[in-house]
């Protein structure tokens, strides 16, 4: 009879090996901060449920057309509408974002928000999420992508191959997945797992038939089943 050892299921791969081994793999660009917490915040609502490309053209029609945030609640919201089509949904996203904007601007009249830099995490998160619109993964892409703090966005990609890898269980949902991930992670990185995690989600671990061989994590991924 076999012993217990000997059936064991390998130790799965730590965050930090997985980081080792994707950077190896597919290498990655350094974190470059924009600076911007109200551009960033902006772009993410307008990347929802759309490419990269998309939603670049529509941001980049957006701040042509608007040159300043007063002016995006100054218009009819079908001009909003039709500045962000290219981004798709521009009908649900141009409500969304008048509505984002103007609480914005009710808080910091000046459309500053570098304050979030200043606050304890936590409280930088709750302040962005408390605003219409803006769930965890927006809050934490602010954060990261704007100001370099440690919050892990988890997006459809990181939320796979987690559960996949079993860092997370398949069933948690996507909200909770961010603080139980981000909890693993040393802050430094933090950029690098969610960098690489997307990498390797576009790249091989797919959402259908993911490219198991010659997978650098294959060896001891626990192959949940999560699709």
């Amino acid at each position: 009879m076999p012993s217990r050892s000997s059936t064991a299921r390998p130790p799965l791969w730590a965050p930090v090996e997985i980081i080792a081994l994707l950077d190896d793999r597919y290498g990655r660009a350094p974190q470059r901060a924009s600076h911007d917490p109200l551009f960033e915040l902006v772009l993410t609502l307008l990347s929802q449920h759309t490419s990269d490309h998309n939603s670049g053209q529509a941001m980049h029609r957006l701040v042509e057309r608007f040159p300043h945030w007063d002016d995006v609640l100054a218009v009819p919201v079908s001009e909003v509408e039709d500045a962000i089509r290219p981004g798709g949904l521009a009908p649900t996203k141009s409500k969304r974002l008048q509505e984002l904007l103007a609480e914005v601007r009710r808080r910091a009249p000046d459309w500053d928000l570098e304050h979030l830099r200043a606050l304890p995490l936590d409280d930088a998160k709750t302040w962005l999420t408390s605003l219409p619109g803006v769930g965890p993964k927006t809050a934490a892409c602010v954060l990261l992508f704007a100001l370099e703090r440690p919050a892990l966005p988890v997006d459809t990609h990181v939320e796979r191959v987690s559960k996949r890898l079993g860092l997370v269980p398949p069933k948690m949902p996507a909200d909770k997945a961010h603080a139980a991930l981000e909890a693993q992670l040393e802050p430094g990185d933090v950029y690098a797992f969610h960098v690489d995690l997307i990498q390797h989600g576009r790249r091989t671990c797919h959402a259908r038939k993911p490219l198991c061989e010659g997978c650098v994590l294959e060896p001891r991924c626990p192959r949940v089943g999560v699709l």
